[in-house]
């Protein structure tokens, strides 16, 4: 993989930040600690000049985000194309089931922590980014499905997943935390939503027909509050996330 690179034209109004230097790149941490890959910090900053300097702001290799990015931008210029398939297909579901616009909405934002900020505890992450902008039921859907998704409720019609035992092994033995908040969640008023969320959260789904984005429009305009300023640039609690998925290849 290439680590350094220099700006190439982009039929974008702005220019791009530190023009005309190669800008390289140094992934954050977390997750690369103890595997074969080289640590080669050092090395990148040794090589700092006037003409080659760490990465900041834009990269001209990602899509580039609108100045006043709003939530569907993230989908299409951010998140893996898995992700942006499985939550689409999952709020379509249950749109087309008519379930209540939250318990949507939360469909199509359950996993967006998966899509391009960091996978480990998911839920708890994605309650995060979004619970400046929904609605207490909306956020506690998004977090508390993790927790659900490892625990049955046959009077519900939910079964542990096969697909788990694939992805973790048939003995693989849940947290002590997420046993205790799955506890939490089935005896809150909102356990109906999240639970709804772990039936629509579908992993394997290649007979479902792509779904266009326009069909959430409204739904997200009912009940996710956009800033004017975008996303990111609001000074909200979890702007500085948001923030992260623009420009994920800051050193600083």
């Amino acid at each position: 993989m290439t680590r350094g690179m220099a700006d190439a034209p982009q039929p974008h109004d702005r220019p791009y930040p530190q023009a005309g230097r190669e800008r390289q790149i140094y992934p954050s941490p977390v997750g690369w600690k103890g595997t074969a890959f080289v640590d080669d910090e050092m090395e990148l900053l040794a090589r700092l000049n006037p003409k080659t300097v760490m990465m900041m702001g834009d990269n001209p290799a990602l899509p580039r985000m609108p100045d006043r990015p709003q939530l569907l931008d993230f989908f299409r210029c951010r998140f893996g194309d898995l992700t942006v398939r499985h939550l689409y297909t999952s709020a379509k579901r249950a749109l087309d089931d008519d379930q209540p616009e939250p318990v949507v909405l939360a469909c199509l934002l359950h996993d967006i922590s998966n899509g391009c900020l960091i996978r480990c505890d998911h839920g708890y992450w994605s309650a995060q980014l979004i619970a400046p902008y929904v609605s207490e039921e909306v956020a506690f859907a998004v977090q508390y499905h993790q927790a659900l998704r490892y625990t049955p409720d046959p009077a519900a019609g939910y079964a542990y997943p096969e697909s788990y035992h694939r992805f973790f092994g048939p003995d693989y033995a849940v947290p002590d935390y997420i046993r205790r908040d799955a506890e939490v969640a089935m005896a809150h008023p909102f356990y109906r939503s999240a639970r709804l969320v772990t039936l629509y959260d579908t992993y394997f789904f290649d007979d479902y027909e792509p779904v266009d984005p326009e069909v959430f429009g409204g739904i997200i305009a009912r009940h996710f509050r956009q800033p004017a300023e975008g996303l990111g640039f609001d000074a909200s609690p979890s702007a500085h996330m948001w923030r992260t998925m623009i420009w994920p290849n800051n050193f600083l």
